[in-house]
């Protein structure tokens, strides 16, 4: 499967190089030894589909913006993965050795460091969009942007998400209790990222925002659906992280509750509702429409 079809690849090849050149202006190269500054270059910079950084990108163009106000927020929700890649990847949570196919980071710096990389990573987050001064983009809607991020952080997203699924391990979840988990967990973050894209490109229509939303529920959801196949199906080679984590930690899965068909049929689905929220959105919200297929079809 091509997660990136023909009529979009240059676009996104455009739009990741984007990302990655806004992201590389924070962590300029240093001379002094600045061990937390190497760490926080080391989980950020490293490789990354930077698939949140593209919804930005992509709800911003929907809405009728790809101007420069998009970068803090693209960037923003690209620091706040990170440090929960830093985190998550912790002994005293998944416990993991590998990301992005090298050794992950508190095994490079030690976890106390890895701890304060991510910290200083969420800050940074929150710092880069304060800061930001686009000429577009109005006070009261940065704290609005401030408090979408905030939210998909914290107990009502990615922290809340990441205490359930420690709950859970090794037991038995059914399948809604399963995806409110990762809507948490996962989506939160993803929600946030088209949110922000459509703030900071002046969209206050609420039919607009309500769609955006939907789809990106849709979105986080079908990501999860795959990641959870790939951690069957694919190799730690290919994955870039230790391929057969959930079974071997007796985590509830889609796979694992629903069946590798069944779990493909779901995926089918959540792209197709993706699509469908925007549809209405015409043209504009074309590359949307790609980043559901994307998400649903990525290799690894």
């Amino acid at each position: 499967m091509n997660p990136k079809p023909p009529e979009h690849a240059d676009t996104l090849q455009t739009l990741t190089a984007r990302a990655n050149h806004a992201l590389e202006q924070l962590f300029p190269a240093i001379e002094t030894d600045d061990v937390l500054q190497d760490a926080m270059r080391y989980a950020v910079l490293g490789g990354g589909k930077r698939l949140r950084p593209l919804l930005t990108y992509a709800a911003g163009r929907a809405v009728g913006d790809d101007g420069p106000a998009l970068d803090a927020p693209a960037c923003a929700v690209e620091l706040i993965h990170a440090y929960s890649l830093v985190h998550d990847d912790l002994p005293a949570m998944d416990d993991d050795d590998l990301r992005r196919g090298r050794p992950t980071c508190h095994v490079a710096y030690g976890e106390a460091m890895a701890i304060l990389a991510g910290d200083a990573l969420q800050a940074l987050a929150f710092e880069l969009l304060a800061r930001d001064r686009q000429p577009t983009v109005s006070d009261a809607t940065r704290v609005t942007m401030l408090r979408v991020l905030g939210t998909a952080c914290g107990a009502q997203g990615m922290a809340g998400g990441q205490a359930v699924d420690l709950n859970a391990t090794g037991k038995r979840l059914d399948v809604p209790a399963l995806e409110r988990m990762h809507a948490l967990k996962t989506g939160a973050l993803i929600r946030a990222s088209v949110r922000l894209g459509a703030l900071a490109g002046g969209c206050t229509d609420t039919r607009t925002l309500d769609a955006l939303d939907r789809y990106a529920h849709a979105v986080g959801l079908a990501f999860q659906v795959r990641d959870d196949i790939l951690d069957v199906e694919a190799d730690t080679e290919a994955l870039g992280k230790t391929a057969g984590k959930d079974a071997a930690q007796d985590k509830s899965t889609f796979p694992s509750l629903l069946g590798m068909q069944a779990s493909r049929q779901r995926l089918r689905e959540l792209t197709e509702e993706a699509r469908e929220a925007v549809a209405f959105l015409g043209a504009p919200a074309s590359l949307l429409a790609t980043l559901a297929r994307y998400a649903a079809e990525r290799g690894n």
